[in-house]
């Protein structure tokens, strides 16, 4: 009877994993370039009731699921017309890239929401958080008095499935992910507009009652399996 608590606990903990992904996705409705997160889920190890598989067939029982990883949806979201000067918005695939002005690493992300910041050696164009804006180069855009150098440039991978979500709408790619590559056609640069995120509320609020209703349950295994250990101990006596 202890594996159908540890499974139930196991259980719980997993869907309450679940509904934090879900509220973060809520919360990011309106949040410019966010990408919606997915859980993935895993079945943990499973094990004979009784007897070899030979005399008991498929009956078997498993302890439980926990979350794997979480992916990223990388659909696009609506773009809205803000006519800001600094902003862009990405139609098609592909990112912006942006680099950490004091470690020099890259990171990529879809929140077009820029400004200018004033470093030592002039204005820059770069993300809500000082990251430097890269160009079609790979170069940092400047402010030259009059306008910028360049343009943000849109890269874009051969497969942007397993990309690490770093927070702050950023993105670094793995091995498998390859090297970046400028966009073709299929992927224009819209100045004086925003992508929102891509969350459909409708969609993540049918996925939070589901949850709701998987915790509820898995609450009823715990106290089933309460009330037949306290059965099985009151015959005990």
């Amino acid at each position: 009877m202890d594996t159908s608590f540890y499974t139930a606990v196991r259980g719980a903990m997993t869907q309450q994993t679940h509904m934090d992904i879900l509220s973060n996705n809520i919360a990011n409705l309106n949040t410019n370039g966010y990408r919606t997160k997915n859980a993935s889920f895993l079945d943990l190890m499973y094990y004979n009731i009784r007897g070899t598989e030979e005399d008991m067939g498929d009956l078997r029982a498993g302890t439980g699921t926990v979350v794997e990883r979480t992916e990223s949806d990388f659909t696009s979201g609506v773009i809205l017309q803000t006519g800001g000067q600094y902003d862009y918005a990405i139609q098609g695939n592909g990112f912006f890239m942006v680099r950490n002005p004091l470690d020099n690493s890259v990171a990529y992300t879809r929140d077009g929401s820029f400004a200018l910041s004033e470093r030592a050696d002039g204005f820059y164009l770069v993300d809500a958080e000082g990251w430097l804006v890269m160009d079609e180069q790979q170069n940092p855009i400047r402010y030259n008095g009059t306008e910028l150098t360049g343009r943000p440039g849109i890269y874009d991978f051969v497969t942007t499935n397993g990309m690490l979500s770093t927070g702050s709408n950023r993105f670094v790619p793995v091995e498998k992910n390859g090297n970046p590559y400028l966009a073709g056609a299929e992927s224009r640069l819209l100045t004086g507009a925003l992508e929102n995120s891509n969350a459909d509320l409708a969609q993540e609020m049918s996925k939070v009652i589901i949850a709701q209703r998987a915790y509820s349950y898995i609450l009823k295994m715990i106290t089933t399996s309460d009330e037949v250990e306290q059965t099985i101990n009151g015959l005990r006596r």
